[in-house]
């Protein structure tokens, strides 16, 4: 009876997430809460609760002062400068830009949220691929993998939810996983790279001075209200004003000093420059005097968090206290910046409290127990022993085709219990329950992906049929380099 009452949960838990009929953190509370009444166990809800929000504490504030950290960095700049060195290192290269936007997607993952990621790369990048006639489905594919990679991160989500789930310790989960990570990140690297070299044999190569100087001969044609034709991008077609039929014609002359060299021309490419960078580079909160501050204060705080000198939540805690104070030392600042971020912020914590509830009544009911002995007798016997590699291949799937709340709330638990039957260790099973991300990343159960698309002006169908195979793809690679270096 247990068993059928626990999946009954989980399946209703999912239904009503994926069909938006209710909120993950809604449903995270109520359904068990419920379920537990149907048990015969409601007296015990409080016990429950209280003894998983104890074990989740740690969890949430790691996530609430990421966010905010990270945040924070975004607002004084740090990026900015990494936005405009990759524009200018892709020049209008294809392969370069490709190859730029792996890069840059990867960097700004480090604030945790897809959103922000995708906001910022597809602002920074999507001029130079109109520019180019580029295709933006290589753009939206490479941006969203390399953030699914990056998206494993302890404060990105999925770790912090299987180390809620598990009740483990976020950094014992991610750490060991750093090897095989970077091995997939690599993976995305060269894919960015195979696609960009596809990308420049089909349109060639531009400088960007030749872009930005077509792009203002246009401009002031337009403004001059001339008739002639000019071709912007290599192998365009087009007839000149005294309609001459040359596909191959390009305007070489330009009106009022447009020659390079002029004052008039470094100032046009500056504004361009400064347009192109996807950041507001007027924004009030940048504080350019302390961007090395803020630089050496993030390394430190990534090198404390690998070496493990202080637990996560302590050390991003600290970070975003000083952050804070040195950044913004007025008061009011403080708060104008704590409120800009307390939406996000709410948001996670508020998930990791909820799913207290779920996870406690799973476990306090006896529900995943009873779960994980019906799988564990319909599994071979000679597959007991590998259930971190099982956890795996089921990773992909499961976290396409249901949300990351459903998957680690609900089935990783059901995976562990499993596994431990055949002596697997919980931490294995979490760390191989994280290589489906890059996959995930492109469900169509993730709002961010719908940022991504939506500001690429792209189709999600289009999307969905480039990225698949090359996110699948880059989840196998880490599933393998983990199983190659042991940690999985």
């Amino acid at each position: 009876m247990l068993t059928i009452l626990g999946f009954a949960m989980i399946a209703t838990f999912l239904v009503l997430i994926m069909m938006k009929k209710m909120s993950p953190i809604a449903a995270l509370v109520l359904i068990p809460a419920l379920f537990c009444v149907f048990v015969g166990k409601g007296a015990q809800l409080g016990d429950y609760v209280i003894e998983g929000v104890g074990n989740l504490a740690p969890t949430a504030a790691m996530l609430m002062f990421a966010i905010v950290y990270f945040g924070l960095m975004i607002d004084v700049g740090l990026f900015d400068p990494i936005v405009r060195g990759i524009l200018k290192f892709c020049k209008a290269d294809p392969l370069r830009i490709v190859v730029g936007t792996a890069l840059l997607a990867a960097i700004v993952s480090l604030d945790g949220d897809g959103s922000t990621t995708f906001m910022i790369t597809v602002s920074a990048m999507y001029p130079l691929y109109k520019r180019l006639k580029m295709s933006l489905v290589v753009m939206t594919g490479v941006a969203a993998t390399a953030n699914g990679v990056m998206n494993t991160l302890p404060w990105g989500g999925p770790t912090a939810r299987a180390a809620t789930a598990l009740k483990l310790d976020a950094g014992d989960i991610f750490v060991p996983m750093i090897p095989a990570l970077l091995v997939g990140l690599l993976f995305v690297f060269v894919l960015a790279y195979f696609l960009g070299l596809r990308e420049r044999k089909r349109l060639g190569v531009l400088s960007l001075d030749e872009v930005l100087e077509q792009e203002k001969i246009v401009k002031d044609e337009e403004k001059s209200g001339s008739e002639e034709t000019v071709l912007v991008g290599a192998g365009a077609s087009s007839a000149a004003g005294s309609g001459s039929g040359d596909d191959k014609a390009r305007t070489t002359k330009a009106t009022g000093g447009a020659g390079s060299g002029t004052d008039a021309d470094s100032e046009d490419d500056d504004a361009d420059d400064v347009r192109l960078q996807g950041l507001d580079p007027n924004r009030p909160t940048l504080r350019p005097k302390l961007y090395w501050f803020n630089a050496l204060l993030t390394v430190a705080l990534l090198t404390a968090m690998i070496m493990e000198l202080l637990p996560i939540p302590v050390l991003f805690i600290l970070g975003a206290a000083l952050a804070l104070t040195v950044n913004f030392p007025h008061i009011p600042d403080q708060k104008d910046r704590l409120a800009a971020h307390a939406d996000n912020v709410l948001n996670v914590s508020g998930m990791v409290f909820a799913a207290a509830v779920f996870t406690g009544v799973l476990q306090g009911t006896g529900m995943v127990d009873s779960m994980a002995k019906w799988i564990v007798d319909g599994i071979p016997a000679g597959m007991g022993p590998h259930m971190a590699l099982v956890t795996g291949f089921l990773s992909l799937p499961l976290t396409y085709f249901m949300s990351n709340d459903g998957f680690y709330f609900g089935v990783l638990p059901v995976l562990a219990e499993a596994g431990a039957a055949h002596g697997v260790s919980p931490l294995e099973i979490a760390r191989a329950s994280l290589v489906g991300q890059p996959l995930h990343m492109s469900s169509p159960l993730v709002p961010a992906v719908y940022v991504l698309v939506g500001m690429a002006k792209v189709e999600f169908g289009d999307h969905t049929k480039f990225v698949v195979k090359w996110a699948a793809a880059t989840s196998l690679i880490i599933l393998g380099a983990g199983v190659l270096f042991g940690i999985i």
